[in-house]
């Protein structure tokens, strides 16, 4: 079914699916956002469960949360030499106000589907599927020319307290959505200077 010319293509579109933080202001495709979630409903998950569940985000809640962002990020500096406060503070680490569209993913800890299977000695595969799910939306996003970014610099418990997600879901992540203001298949943060790309380290057994 595929071939070494899809291979190649592949390995590009890894290569190529970075974390964007600059975003251009353009509005996406009606149809973008319900095919890329439709698309993250093919990802894998522990039983079948598919425990995702994803929140688009209205403007205010994306100014409020852009607010927050900024403030987690201003303490996350103070933990820094002076230095590297001042490299930490160079760098663009989010695209709320720019990005034309953002959503927050949670984890359902209790699906209906799936009957339990796999997650009676690790309850923790719900949210390593949902992760897959949002690897998937990542991927196919990049592969028509969408950028994402993942926002981590925040406090979990309240975001997920300010979105309001149903009681027994837990908050995975905020992510923003639009066309990136330049192509590059290099991470911004190795561009900038602040950690350069390294391989992983495999240990035999």
């Amino acid at each position: 079914m595929f071939d070494a010319v899809f291979g190649v293509q592949l390995a590009a579109l890894f290569a190529w699916r970075r974390d964007v933080r600059r975003f251009r202001r353009d509005p996406l495709p009606a149809a973008a956002l319900d095919r890329l979630l439709a698309l993250a409903d093919l990802a894998p998950s522990v039983g079948n469960a598919q425990p995702w569940r994803f929140m688009v985000l209205d403007g205010a809640r994306k100014a409020t949360l852009a607010e927050h962002v900024d403030a987690a990020s201003e303490a996350a500096a103070q933990r820094y030499d002076a230095k590297r406060a001042a490299a930490y503070r160079s760098l663009k680490l989010h695209g709320l106000r720019e990005a034309p569209a953002a959503g927050a993913v949670f984890c359902d800890e209790a699906p209906r589907a799936g009957h339990g299977l796999g997650i009676a000695t690790m309850p923790e595969m719900l949210r390593y599927s949902c992760v897959m799910a949002i690897h998937t939306i990542w991927l196919a996003a990049r592969a028509e020319g969408i950028g994402l970014g993942w926002v981590s610099i925040l406090d979990p418990g309240a975001v997920a307290r300010m979105l309001g997600g149903d009681e027994g879901w837990t908050f995975i992540a905020i992510l923003c959505l639009g066309y990136p203001e330049a192509e590059t298949d290099e991470p911004e943060l190795q561009r900038a200077g602040w950690q350069a790309r390294e391989g992983g380290h495999v240990l035999s057994g």
